[in-house]
């Protein structure tokens, strides 16, 4: 496997996005492959590498931000693209006016050396039992919904044109 679609998930959607995503890379010939980034053996064994991760408060969740900082002198060296899963397209309102400002809080928590090509927020599922009862009536309050929110059009875009620019630097 050349290129690593890692993820780190809360409740699926990221790993749904990651698999998509090489899928599609592998329909352009690439050879790739979706992988839970702690179940990474050796990174230095890929040529490129699309990591993405379900997004807490704001902040990759642990595993991701993990595999980030141990293994920042293979990541910088290599080319990267990163996407974040979060809940932008179940906000409403003033809320969702608020959702472009959650790429930069994002990165604000990832290591400053980390030079990706390009990060992408992608929406995913929300559903009731993701959230504890104090964080289901917030998610109300603020006009939430519940539902499958993943733009798999979008996704395969974004994909696409990662394989477009590994194709051509081959």
């Amino acid at each position: 496997m050349d290129v690593l679609v890692g993820y780190a998930t809360a409740h699926g959607s990221t790993r749904t996005i990651a698999e998509r995503t090489a899928a599609v890379l592998s329909r352009a010939g690439l050879t790739a492959g979706a992988r839970s980034m702690a179940d990474v053996g050796d990174p230095g064994a890929y040529r490129a590498f699309v990591l993405g991760s379900a997004v807490h408060g704001q902040s990759w969740l642990p595993p991701a931000r993990d595999f980030l900082r141990d293994h920042l002198d293979v990541l910088a060296s290599r080319p990267v693209w990163l996407f974040s899963v979060g809940v932008p397209a179940a906000l409403r309102g003033p809320w969702r006016r608020l959702a472009p400002g959650e790429l930069p809080a994002i990165e604000e928590g990832l290591p400053p050396d980390l030079r990706p090509r390009g990060h992408r927020l992608f929406s995913g599922v929300v559903e009731r039992g993701d959230f504890p009862r104090a964080g289901r009536v917030f998610f109300r309050l603020v006009g939430g919904r519940y539902g499958d929110f993943r733009d798999w059009e979008a996704v395969d875009l974004w994909a696409g044109g990662i394989a477009g620019e590994l194709r051509s630097a081959e």
